[in-house]
């Protein structure tokens, strides 16, 4: 919990006991009453009200009711109470028993702190709207309206350049993605945008290179191009240009510089899982035809940015892409479909399209949760969705027809989710035991370790087998594979 809200449960506690004390004067009545205006008033202006501590509100405002009836009553008749006992006993329930919710809610969902990317360049980042002109939205009800994205485009920057200049906070798409994940009212993260990142909007590029290796990162279905922040931030401070993008119609909500917004579409209804295999091979057919799009403006902003940003400073030579979830499947198919992306990470994806049945030209990595292996070790009983049953014979068909190296970990008592900065959000509902930070460490670790190799060609140790640091991350000798 953070001080002012602390200071909130004190006040409401402390002013309790005095309204249920013995003693009763008006001074201290009116002392109480301006005690807990201040500690709200205070909390609100320096910290921000969260919906977390809306039980210790109703317990704030139902004492400066209490207070104020009394020094009204009491200037107005002078008689004594009646019940005394029982509503003061019923008062002390009440109020213990909100703010309990309260500390009990702050803890289960806190403002946490983002750990520091590791790398020596800070981060800006500009957000731009793309609009493909070669292809129609077939999911959108205006006839021949285009496929528009959004993205964000995080690069290095000088650190003297950012300092003293405000952080980006998450967005509250970033909310609206875990409330549609989770079938969870998107009031209980509305927090999340009062929590900085470690990104200052629209600095310069830094000059310390002449030019940056690029990387794609495709979120999951129902998500946000800002679901995994650690990670993105962690490979811009090593030198790496990451930029985010949102695929209409399969990210929870992509909105517009006019205000206008797209939501996620959910999968119609299918008689057979081939019917729905199918739907998904075109699904991300069109995620990938968006990566390959993106890169072709990351080409002309190479040739002729309009900023002037980008323009020269662009390595397209050394790009990559990487994925969660559905993201990861995009990652996958991307590889195949277009070859400029020279490397790539999937984060749990699945594998739709060409992807399954060519062989891949690039190195690739595959990483899945503790939970999914499970579910592939016991198909029997298998009722988790992420597993489907042509998942194996493609992971296989993947993995055995590449012609470069591919590693394949499993990273144990990591769930789904794990691979977004998720574990930080409620460590008490989604860090399955582990260390909220070490989770975010494998995460970055492994995925910059995997691009730094294969990108900018500098050996990984950690990426040779089994490491004490993160016992974890388990390689699966069947499908990694070291290849000449």
């Amino acid at each position: 919990m953070r001080l002012f809200e602390i200071a909130v449960i004190v006040v409401i506690l402390a002013v309790t006991a005095g309204v249920i004390g013995p003693k009763k004067n008006r001074r201290l009545d009116t002392l109480m009453l301006m005690a807990v205006v201040m500690a709200v008033v205070l909390h609100g202006v320096l910290e921000n009200y969260r919906i977390q501590m809306a039980p210790a509100y109703a317990a704030a405002l139902g004492l400066l009711t209490i207070l104020g009836f009394r020094l009204i009553k009491r200037a107005r008749t002078g008689q004594p109470e009646r019940y005394a006992k029982l509503w003061k006993s019923l008062l002390l329930i009440l109020v213990l028993l909100l703010s309990g919710v309260s500390v009990y809610a702050s803890r289960l969902l806190p403002m946490f702190t983002q750990p520091e990317p590791t790398g020596q360049y800070a981060i800006g980042t500009i957000v731009r709207e793309l609009t493909d002109e070669q292809r129609n939205e077939t999911l959108n009800a205006e006839e021949d309206g285009k496929r528009k994205l959004m993205i964000n485009v995080w690069y290095p920057a000088d650190p003297d350049q950012t300092e003293g200049k405000p952080k980006e906070h998450y967005p509250s798409a970033l909310g609206e993605a875990i409330s549609l994940v989770f079938g969870l009212p998107k009031q209980l993260f509305s927090h999340v945008t009062h929590i900085p990142t470690h990104v200052t909007d629209d600095v310069q590029l830094s000059a310390q290179e002449a030019s940056y290796p690029v990387l794609l990162f495709s979120p999951g279905i129902r998500s946000t191009r800002f679901q995994s922040m650690t990670i993105i931030e962690e490979l811009v401070s090593h030198g790496y240009i990451v930029v985010g993008l949102d695929h209409p119609y399969t990210s929870a909500k992509v909105t517009y510089p006019d205000g206008n917004s797209v939501y996620y579409m959910p999968d119609p209804k299918f008689d057979t899982s081939a019917e729905h295999y199918n739907y998904n091979v075109n699904g991300i057919s069109v995620r990938a035809a968006d990566a390959s799009f993106v890169l072709d403006i990351l080409t002309a902003w190479n040739a002729q940015d309009p900023n002037g940003l980008f323009q020269g400073r662009l390595d397209l030579s050394r790009a990559g892409i990487f994925g969660h979830s559905y993201g990861g499947a995009t990652t996958a198919e991307a590889l195949a479909q277009d070859k400029r992306f020279k490397a790539g990470v999937s984060l749990e994806g699945g594998f739709w399209g060409q992807v399954a049945h060519e062989e891949l030209t690039q190195p690739f990595m595959y990483m899945m949760t503790g939970t999914s292996a499970q579910h592939l070790a016991h198909p029997e009983a298998n009722t988790d969705p992420l597993i489907y049953e042509e998942f194996i014979p493609d992971l296989k068909s993947v993995m055995s027809h590449s012609t470069r190296d591919t590693y394949y970990l499993t990273v144990d008592r990591f769930i789904h989710q794990s691979f977004t900065d998720i574990a930080l959000l409620s460590p008490s509902l989604f860090a399955n035991g582990l260390d909220p930070v070490h989770i975010i460490d494998i995460n970055r670790t492994y995925v910059r370790s995997f691009f730094d190799q294969y990108l900018l060609d500098e050996p990984q140790t950690v990426l040779n087998g089994p490491s004490a640091e993160y016992p974890e991350v388990i390689f699966d000798p069947a499908y990694t594979h070291k290849r000449p």
